[in-house]
C-alpha cells in the first residue's frame, strides 16, 4: 500500500501553483514579442502532446491505447473544449486584459458548474452556495473595479468568459467518466485530440513567421532584460505546462483531488500579485480583497455540493 506523505503532497501543489502563475507572466511576453493568441495555444498544446507522447513510449506504452465506447466521446469533448478552446480563449483573454482579471474570469467555472449542478442535474446543494455566489461575484465586481466605472475590452470580456464555460465543461466531463481513466492516458489524448484539430485549423508551422530567434523585451519591471523568443516558448511548454501538471499530478498521490483543487484556487490571487509586482497594473486594497473573496467564494460554492468533483482542474497559466 502507497504510503501518503501530506506534506510533500502540499508542497508539489504549491509548486505548479506558482509555476503556473508565473506562466502567466511568461505568455504574456510571447504574446507582446509577436505570436499571435492561436499561434500560441497551437504551439503550447502541440508541444505538450509530443513530450508526452515520447514519455508514454518509453516509460507508460499501455496509456498509448486509445479509450473506446463513450469515454472515446469524452475525451474528444474534453480535448476540443477542455484544452484546444480553453487555452485559446484564455491566451486572448490575457493578451486583451490585465492577467489578474482574466484569471478571476476564468475561475468562475466552479460556479457554473455549482449552479449546472443544481438547476440541470437537479442536485441538492447545502445553502452556503448561495453565500459563496454572492461573495465571489462581489469580489469579482471589487477585483476588476467595475464599481468605479473602469471599461475593459469587450473581446477579453467575452474570452475570459468563454474561458469560464470552457472550464466548466472540463469539471462536467471529468464527474462524468473521463476522471476514471489512467491520468496520463486521459492528459495524452486529450491534448492529442487538441493538437490535431488546431494543426487543422491553425497549424504550428505559423510559427515559421514568427523570428523565433530575436530576443524579446520581458517588459516593463525586467524590461532590461531580454531573452530569445524560442526560450520564451520553450518555457511555456515545459516549465508552463508539463512540469507544473506533473508535480500536480504527483501530488494526487498524496492528497485527495480536492485539496488540490483548493489549494490551486489561489492561483487567480498569484495572477493578481504578479500583475502588479511584474506588469505594474493597479493591485490597490479594495481590488485584493476583492480576489480574496472570489476565491473563498468559489471555495463555498464548490463545496455546496453534495458530492464533490472528483477530477483536478487544467490550469492556464
Amino acid at each position: 500500500m502507497r504510503t501518503r506523505n501530506p506534506t510533500l503532497g502540499l508542497a508539489l501543489v504549491v509548486l505548479g501553483a506558482l509555476l503556473f502563475i508565473l506562466n502567466a507572466g511568461v505568455s504574456t511576453v510571447a504574446l507582446r514579442g509577436g505570436i499571435d493568441p492561436l499561434t500560441l495555444t497551437t504551439a503550447r498544446v502541440t508541444g505538450t502532446f509530443l513530450v508526452l507522447l515520447v514519455v508514454a513510449v518509453l516509460f507508460r506504452r499501455d496509456a498509448l491505447r486509445p479509450p473506446g465506447g463513450r469515454l472515446a466521446g469524452l475525451l474528444v469533448v474534453h480535448g476540443l473544449v477542455g484544452v484546444a478552446a480553453l487555452q485559446w480563449t484564455y491566451f486572448v483573454a490575457i493578451d486583451r486584459l490585465p492577467v489578474g482579471m482574466a484569471l478571476l474570469l476564468e475561475y468562475q467555472a466552479p460556479l457554473l458548474v455549482a449552479l449546472w449542478a443544481r438547476f440541470v442535474q437537479r442536485e441538492q446543494v447545502r445553502p452556503r452556495l448561495w453565500v459563496g455566489l454572492a461573495l465571489a461575484w462581489g469580489g469579482l465586481a471589487a477585483a476588476t473595479g467595475i464599481w468605479r466605472g473602469l471599461v475593459f475590452d469587450g473581446w477579453g470580456v467575452l474570452a475570459g468568459l468563454g474561458a469560464a464555460v470552457c472550464f466548466a465543461t472540463y469539471f462536467l466531463v471529468g464527474e462524468h467518466g473521463v476522471g476514471a481513466l489512467d491520468p496520463l492516458r486521459v492528459i495524452l489524448w486529450s491534448f492529442g485530440v487538441a493538437t490535431f484539430a488546431l494543426n487543422l485549423l491553425h497549424p504550428v508551422t505559423g510559427l515559421a513567421g514568427a523570428h523565433l530567434g530575436a530576443n524579446v523585451s520581458l517588459l516593463h519591471a525586467l524590461a532590461s532584460y531580454s531573452a530569445p523568443l524560442w526560450l520564451v516558448l520553450a518555457w511555456v511548454v515545459v516549465l508552463g505546462t508539463l512540469v507544473p501538471f506533473g508535480v500536480e499530478l504527483a501530488s494526487l498521490r498524496h492528497l485527495r483531488a480536492t485539496t488540490v483543487t483548493m489549494v490551486a484556487m489561489l492561483e487567480p490571487v498569484g495572477v493578481n500579485a504578479l500583475g502588479w509586482a511584474w506588469f505594474g497594473q493597479a493591485l490597490g486594497t479594495v481590488a485584493l480583497l476583492g480576489g480574496v473573496a472570489v476565491v473563498a467564494g468559489i471555495v463555498l460554492a464548490q463545496s455546496a455540493r453534495r458530492e464533490a468533483a472528483p477530477i483536478e482542474p487544467p490550469h492556464l497559466g
